[in-house]
């Protein structure tokens, strides 16, 4: 009586409580555990080749729970049944007469004694392995759902699967957590295998990523450290670009600010485009450059002013010895451009009119076709109000027709505003950023209230800058960061999106890198430019995707394949979780930050 008293006392109740489920029914082919459906399936067959960390793809089925048993057996046994086989095989292989069956008794044989020389020549131990696969769920759809789930991933991992027919009971019990395992199941699923395939394939053994270089990124689903090197090229990663999206809140500005310093640390140079004001104190702590570039005195970009073209690689793409387009030439797309985006409503007579008045007004300066752009200053350039008192002194020319004295007035009073109004203040005037540092905030926050053509206008203006410094030296690797990037999209004017899709393609020449980040990837399927806006979104070789819904978690997932696992992550919405995609590595990655970068972020946004 003293020895069952003791055996009660020992007993822990409130694990018992956990671990014995609330009612339990066994049927032929499923179970009813409380609430939930259950069916449970064996795996009687395994691939022949078998890569490193294959388990992972069966141990994380959504909605399922694994089962593995591993029991070592004598290898000499072994050897010895397997000599048999092989010996088998190669006479099925010489006497059969039908090619498919000779072929798979030939590839039977060489398989054998490729595990007979593992075995015997290089030690390795042999066991027989168990996998036990329980779906269960709720509701009945849900349930059906996760069964074919389970079923097609199993198919695709070239392994086989069976519904362990009235042994629902004996399967359940070798899953559960007291874990018993019955000779019924043993003789239906046990199966030889090499304890290198087992080890190798379990999840853990695959857990983290590392690039050999780089830094710390963070930690992916299994608590593995994430080390990447954005700079690193090779095989699907041809580029270091990234795509940064997810909703408000779910810790974007965090890890923008996590990747942004981790760089800096690593001498990149850091560029921001910040419309929220979020990277000012970032910027002040790294001694760095910041520049309100939304109405600054120091934060001019003179629209007017030709930035030099970079050259490629391959024999000078856009120049070849002086006989191609020059810098002039070049530069007048990007200009109408920025007046397709300052001003929609303008027509193409009046565009037509505008490049002709802008070819004047830089022979005017000294500038011509052929001239090198590369040893003018700031202060060699003209500004809007010359151009405004160029089509002036038009309107009252009288060698001109009236009708085109008309349309010099028209252009004029369009031009009125940012050569002597309110837009002046953006961009009548000669250039004045200047900077020292490797890491630049272009602060557009002053921006906010003005109207959208004025926003997307100074986006471009900027962008066509941040281009230029990021060409300048090859060797010197240079990252820009766009924040709130769908202010670049205009339907009317899809030339936007395109200059940026174009850097993004060519900035891997350069050794340079551009991050789009947004709220949404709607904005930028939109029919009118998806053209381009998905382009933008698919270059990018790095893709952190944070929580989102609603019709944007749709596009996400059809325009990434997504699959359900990965949809479900989104659809949390938990903070610090994304999913990241490294080329065509996808990894669930939590970015858990130290605290010492906290101190460098401060508190506008980021937290």
């Amino acid at each position: 009586m003293k020895k069952v008293e003791n055996i009660q006392s020992s007993l822990n109740n409130t694990l018992l409580n956990i671990i014995t489920p609330i009612g339990l029914e066994i049927k032929r082919n499923s179970l009813i555990i409380g609430e939930n459906t259950g069916r449970i399936y064996g795996v009687v067959k395994y691939p022949q080749k078998v890569d490193y960390g294959w388990l992972a793809k069966i141990t994380n089925i959504p909605g399922t729970v694994v089962g593995i048993t591993f029991i070592p057996i004598d290898n000499g046994e072994f050897i010895s049944g397997l000599s048999k086989s092989v010996i088998q095989n190669r006479g099925a292989a010489e006497s059969a007469k039908d090619p498919l069956i000779r072929q798979r008794a030939e590839q039977a044989a060489l398989d054998g004694e490729k595990i007979m020389l593992q075995i015997d020549r290089e030690g390795e131990t042999v066991g027989t392995m168990i996998i036990s696969i329980m779906a269960i769920a709720r509701e009945d759809n849900n349930f059906q759902k996760i069964c074919r789930k389970a079923e097609s991933i199993i198919a695709t991992s070239k392994a086989k699967l069976r519904i362990m027919a009235n042994l629902q009971e004996d399967a359940y019990k070798s899953i559960a957590p007291y874990y018993t395992l019955d000779e019924s199941i043993g003789e239906v699923l046990k199966r030889v295998i090499p304890m290198s395939s087992f080890v190798g394939g379990f999840p853990f053994s695959s857990s983290g990523y590392n690039d050999g270089t780089g830094y710390y990124f963070g930690r992916d689903n299994t608590g593995g450290l994430v080390v990447l090197d954005p700079w690193k090229r090779g095989n699907d990663r041809t580029n270091t670009n990234f795509t940064i999206m997810g909703v408000a809140g779910v810790g974007k500005s965090t890890v923008v600010k996590h990747i942004a310093l981790s760089e800096y640390m690593k001498g990149t140079k850091i560029i921001f485009i910040d419309p929220e004001r979020e990277m000012r104190e970032l910027c002040m702590a790294l001694d760095g450059d910041w520049i309100n570039a939304g109405g600054g005195i120091n934060g001019k970009i003179n629209p007017l002013q030709i930035r030099p073209t970079p050259v490629d690689e391959d024999d000078q793409y856009y120049k070849d010895e002086g006989n191609g387009m020059g810098d002039m030439a070049i530069y007048m797309k990007n200009l109408e451009i920025f007046f397709s985006l300052y001003l929609p409503s303008i027509s193409d007579k009046q565009k037509a009119i505008l490049k002709n008045a802008l070819i004047e007004l830089y022979n005017n300066f000294g500038i011509h076709w052929d001239t090198n752009i590369n040893k003018l200053s700031n202060e060699d350039f003209p500004v809007f109000l010359d151009l405004y008192e160029l089509l002036k002194a038009k309107i009252k020319d009288n060698l001109i027709s009236s009708n085109e004295q008309t349309e010099y007035e028209e252009l004029a009073l369009l031009l009125q505003d940012i050569a002597l109004g309110s837009d002046a203040f953006l961009w009548n005037g000669k250039s004045s950023i200047e900077t020292k540092t490797k890491c630049i905030c272009l602060d557009t926050h002053d921006l906010q209230n003005t109207s959208d053509n004025i926003k997307r206008t100074q986006y471009f203006n900027i962008l066509t800058w941040c281009w230029q410094q990021m060409s300048l030296d090859r060797t010197e690797p240079v990252l820009l960061i766009c924040d709130e990037s769908y202010l670049m999209i205009d339907p009317n004017v899809p030339q936007s999106l395109v200059f940026l899709r174009n850097v993004e393609k060519r900035a891997r020449k350069y050794e340079a890198g551009i991050a789009i980040i947004s709220h949404s990837v709607v904005d930028f399927l939109d029919p009118k430019v998806k053209m381009y806006g998905q382009a933008l979104l698919d270059i990018p070789a790095y893709k952190i995707l944070m929580g989102c819904d609603g019709m944007n978690l749709i596009e996400t997932k059809q325009l990434f394949n997504l699959t359900d696992a990965e949809e479900q992550l989104l659809a949390q919405k938990k903070r610090g979780n994304a999913l990241v995609m490294i080329g065509s590595k996808r990894l669930h990655v939590n970015f858990q930050i130290p605290d010492y970068k906290f101190k460098f972020m401060g508190n506008s946004g980021g937290r």
